[in-house]
């Protein structure tokens, strides 16, 4: 238990991998603006208390696999993340309002899936036994 998140009246292991990339496919995120996108990218998770399991930039998009609050949701994690990453990034780096004139750094979307700790099979094989041992007891089966 000692790897979720109490808070209250909740216990908790929510996390999921991102998935986002720059308009165009530019491969933009090389040497300094590279590294500059994982200070703000660690800023913002930090300041969020959002986790960052792990997390590479490669030079066209992101990705990253975060544990959050139940009280969060992915996308309102990851409109943060694009939105003040494209802000700063094309402030301090020059070069990118060049590339990116409509000042619009990151395409539109991204991807996410949930990720843990149990699989579907584990879910289902709980649920199977649960259903067995209690059906007595007039549990409503939902199939």
């Amino acid at each position: 238990m000692s790897n979720q998140r109490t808070n209250g009246h909740t216990v908790s292991k929510l996390t999921v991998h991102i998935v986002w990339s720059t308009k165009y496919r530019y491969k933009v995120l090389r040497g300094d603006i590279q590294k500059r996108c994982r200070q703000v990218l660690i800023q913002i998770c930090d300041s969020e208390d959002v986790t960052i399991l792990k997390g590479v930039i490669s030079g066209d998009h992101v990705h990253m696999h975060l544990e959050y609050r139940p009280s969060q949701d992915v996308s309102s994690i990851v409109k943060k993340l694009k939105g003040r990453t494209s802000r700063k990034l094309q402030q301090e780096f020059p070069v990118l309002k060049k590339k990116y004139w409509g000042r619009h750094f990151w395409a539109i979307g991204f991807g996410c899936w949930s990720t843990g700790n149990i699989t579907d099979e584990m879910v289902n094989t709980y649920l199977e036994h649960h259903r067995k041992s209690t059906n007595d007891s007039g549990n409503f089966i939902l199939e």
